[in-house]
C-alpha cells in the first residue's frame, strides 16, 4: 500500500517508465501523452519550482485555482511531493488560469498557469507580484530530491472542512480500480474529484485519459484509447 504521494510517483518513474499514464484530450483538438518518466519529471520541475523559487516546504498551504488539465494534475503532485497541503481557502501559493482572479490576502503568492497546448508562457499582461508557471517551470530540474520528505501522517489536504494525511488521502479519498486499468475521466467534474480518481489509477498501476467536456465521449474514442473503466 502507497503511504505517501511520492512512492506513486517512485513507481511511475520505475518498471515500465515509458508507458503512458496521463493522456490529455483538450478543447483544441490537442492530445497530450505523459508516460511515467514525463509525468514523474514535470512533478519534479514543479516541486523544484516551489522549493527553491518559493521556499515551500511541509505544511507550506497551495489552493489550485484552475479546472480539471494536465497541469493541474502536475501541480497537484508537485506540491504533495513538496510536502505542501492543498486547500480551498487561505493559501500561501495560489494558481490561476487567469491573472488576478478571486481576491486572496496580501501575503498570497500567484502563480499563473497557461493552459493553451503550445503554451511556453502566459500570453497576456501579469498584474505585479504575479508568477508566470510556464516561463519557469521548465528552468528547474527534472530530479526532485527533497532534504525533508513528508512523511504519511503528514497534513496533504484541507478541503471542505476535512484535513487528511498523506496517508489518508490515498486510503480514505482515493478512488479504487483494477491493477492497470485505463481510465476514462471527464474533465467537466470538480478538481478534487478528478484528482480522487487519478491518485486511484496510479496508485493501481494503471493510466487515466482526461477528456475535457467539450470532446465527445464516444465509442471511437473508447476504442482507440483501450478504455477499460470509466
Amino acid at each position: 500500500m502507497d503511504s505517501t504521494v511520492t512512492t506513486i510517483l517512485h513507481r511511475l518513474r520505475g518498471g515500465n517508465s515509458s508507458a503512458p499514464r496521463l493522456t490529455w484530450y483538450g478543447p483544441d483538438g490537442e492530445r497530450v501523452e505523459l508516460s511515467g518518466r514525463v509525468l514523474d519529471n514535470w512533478a519534479a520541475k514543479t516541486s523544484n519550482l516551489l522549493v527553491e523559487e518559493f521556499d515551500t516546504e511541509r505544511g507550506t498551504r497551495f489552493r489550485l485555482d484552475l479546472p480539471p488539465h494536465w497541469k493541474s494534475a502536475i501541480i497537484a503532485l508537485g506540491g504533495w511531493q513538496a510536502g505542501a497541503v492543498l486547500v480551498d481557502g487561505p493559501a500561501d501559493l495560489v494558481f490561476s488560469a487567469e491573472p488576478g482572479g478571486r481576491e486572496g490576502t496580501a501575503s498570497e503568492v500567484r502563480i499563473v498557469v497557461a493552459l493553451g497546448a503550445l503554451d511556453l508562457a502566459y500570453r497576456g499582461e501579469l498584474a505585479a507580484g504575479e508568477v508566470d508557471y510556464a516561463a519557469l517551470v521548465r528552468q528547474f530540474a527534472d530530479s526532485f530530491e527533497p532534504f525533508d520528505p513528508p512523511a504519511a501522517d503528514d497534513d496533504a489536504a484541507d478541503l471542505r472542512g476535512e484535513r487528511l494525511t498523506q496517508s489518508g488521502l490515498l486510503e480514505r479519498v482515493a478512488e479504487a480500480f483494477e491493477p492497470g486499468a485505463r481510465v476514462l475521466i471527464d474533465a467537466g467534474r470538480p478538481l478534487h474529484e478528478v484528482l480522487a480518481t487519478l491518485l486511484g489509477v496510479w496508485a493501481a498501476d494503471g493510466s487515466a485519459v482526461l477528456r475535457h467536456p467539450d470532446v465527445e465521449d464516444s465509442p471511437k474514442l473508447r476504442a482507440t484509447e483501450r478504455i477499460t473503466a470509466g
